[in-house]
């Protein structure tokens, strides 16, 4: 018996046999005939549609299941099988230098790997790990092999590194759950992991040398343990575990219809983020209070046009009637950073995640924010509606966008289209800035909304998907925990609701600690509902003041988390 420890990022225990893949072997250089070289662009083509479609239904798939911001993980790979250089380059080498298509692929990729190289940063570094990915299922369509989805029911597998792509397609009833050399906890393969419910450890250094096809393994995702050819007790005692967690679930699937309400009374609205319509009926089942976050940028991305005032009032108007009165809070466009859209030809900038984005863009761009304002604004008279600005940093912007609102009602007053006439607008808190001068925007907002993923980015100066730094994205960081204090004490002092709609929702141990900082709503994925909402219904408000009055005078992130997993032991039991 062997004891591994790595990174726990998706809680849960699996046991099952090992299925070890690993990388790829190098492409094959033989040249090919002249003659044949249509027939190869053919066959590369037909790869490379495949993969689009591929990605299509994945992203359309992922975020029908798992949620919106999970789904959009895939439009930078959409994105790069437009790429000139990979696609066009590829189809120049089968041409000119008669190369195979896996050959001229691989040195295609080899090739824009060098120019990322040239601009070391965390942005480019992520912008590769997705043109690999894209590139290792061209492969596969070319020459198509075993996936892991047709993987022996009751597997664990165990693979070098997982891309964002291979765990999306993992089927949950064959594969139990995913063990790698690499990773961290921050990666899209971690984040996709825990919103698919799959068990998994990364970071596990040498496991696919260790492991072998076939033997047995445990993996414990919450301690980030892997045990090989565990003995008959160590056996017995986690399948024993795993059977307490097994019914644990089944409870909390009867909790959907039930409120989020601390033993004592302290009741907290609990939200979906969605950004598809067809997420609805998730929100339903897993018993979403409401919308806490309603994307919009999908309207915008992989198309070559924008999106019109009536395609945008038909998307909001049916989540809203949907909604049957329950709030719908659309955030306004949140362009920029990660997500381009080509329709607005927006330029390159040097550092895009401190630059023109979200807020920042709109207020440049008013002819494209007052179609959407409009749009939200019709969409009003269908239902409860909320909007909410992202990237807050300046009491002006919410002041000059407060100015665009009251001309947009002007001009559908003047066109006789009807909307509500008091529609609440909030703020997002996502810099630094905007949760130490929250009391100062509080006074010219309906609420706040925590938005904790760049929060913390901006907090810390770190990029969570980029590995090498990814240690320094601490959510319980004093700094951190400090700042969100501030925004929810700055919300208060003007007698407005402050909610919380970032990753760190829907983590039940920072929930309770949310409750304990008197927050008033959590706006999470769908999936992650049922789990938030047992936790804080076995909770008294008392005791969360008590955690999160202790948690503050910790020092160090791991501090705080150790002290939460102990102090809400039976509540997370």
């Amino acid at each position: 018996m062997i004891s591994l420890k790595g990174i726990g990022v998706s809680p849960g225990i699996a046991i099952g046999k090992a299925v070890v893949q690993n990388h790829a072997s190098a492409p094959d250089p033989t040249p090919i005939r002249a003659s044949s070289v249509n027939r190869e662009v053919n066959r590369f083509n037909r790869a490379v549609a495949r993969t689009r479609e591929e990605f299509e239904m994945l992203r359309e798939k992922t975020m029908r299941e798992i949620g919106g911001e999970y789904g959009e993980i895939f439009a930078t790979h959409l994105a790069f099988l437009k790429d000139r250089l990979l696609i066009d380059g590829t189809r120049a080498a089968i041409r000119n230098e008669l190369m195979k298509s896996e050959a001229a692929l691989a040195r295609s990729l080899e090739r824009i790997a060098a120019l990322f190289r040239k601009t070391p940063d965390a942005l480019m570094e992520g912008r590769h790990r997705d043109i690999v990915d894209v590139v290792d299922r061209i492969m596969a369509h070319l020459a198509p092999a075993r996936s892991a989805g047709s993987l022996p029911r009751g597997s664990i597998l165990v693979a070098p590194d997982l891309s964002p792509s291979q765990t999306a397609h993992l089927d949950a009833r064959r594969v139990r759950g995913f063990a790698t050399d690499i990773g961290s906890s921050t990666s899209h393969s971690a984040i996709l992991a825990r919103a698919l419910q799959i068990p998994a450890v990364v970071g596990l250094g040498q496991i696919t040398r260790v492991v072998q096809t076939g033997q047995t393994l445990i993996l414990d995702g919450r301690e980030g343990t892997v045990i090989v050819d565990p003995s008959p007790a160590v056996l017995a005692r986690y399948r024993r575990a795993r059977g307490r967690l097994a019914e644990s679930s089944r409870q909390m699937v009867a909790l959907r219809r039930k409120p989020a309400e601390t033993i004592d009374g302290k009741r907290i609205r609990v939200d979906a983020n969605i950004e598809l319509p067809g997420e609805l009926p998730a929100v339903q089942k897993y018993g979403g209070d409401g919308i806490g976050l309603y994307r919009t940028e999908f309207l915008y991305l992989n198309r070559r046009d924008l999106p019109s005032e009536e395609e945008q009032v038909a998307a909001y108007r049916l989540v809203v009637e949907q909604m049957a009165g329950r709030p719908v809070t659309i955030r306004t466009l949140d362009i920029g950073g990660d997500k381009f859209a080509s329709a607005l030809e927006m330029p390159a900038e040097i550092n895009p995640f401190l630059g023109s984005r979200a807020i920042r863009f709109c207020l440049q761009r008013t002819d494209v924010f007052m179609t959407q304002l409009r749009a939200i604004l019709r969409a009003s008279a269908y239902g409860n509606l909320r909007m909410m600005l992202p990237m807050v940093s300046t009491l002006d912007e919410i002041l000059e966008t407060k100015s665009l609102l009251r001309a947009a009602m002007d001009e559908l007053g003047r066109k006789g289209c009807p909307f509500a006439k008091k529609i609440s607008v909030g703020a997002m808190i996502e810099t630094p800035a905007a949760a130490l001068t929250a009391s100062r925007l509080a006074a010219e907002v309906d609420f706040l909304s925590i938005g904790t993923n760049d929060l913390i980015q901006y907090t810390m100066a770190v990029d969570r998907i980029n590995e090498k730094i990814a240690h320094l994205y601490q959510p319980c960081h004093p700094a951190v925990l400090s700042l969100i204090h501030a925004a929810i004490e700055g919300g208060h002092a003007r007698g407005i609701p402050v909610g919380m709609c970032g990753e760190m929702a829907s983590v039940p141990e920072y929930a309770c600690l949310m409750v304990g900082m008197d927050i008033d709503e959590l706006s999470m994925a769908p999936l992650a509902i049922p789990g938030v909402k047992r936790v804080i219904r076995r909770i008294s408000a008392v005791k969360a003041q008590e955690i999160a009055q202790h948690a503050a005078s910790l020092h160090t992130h791991e501090e705080v988390v150790a002290y939460l997993k102990e102090a809400l032991k039976e509540e997370l039991a």
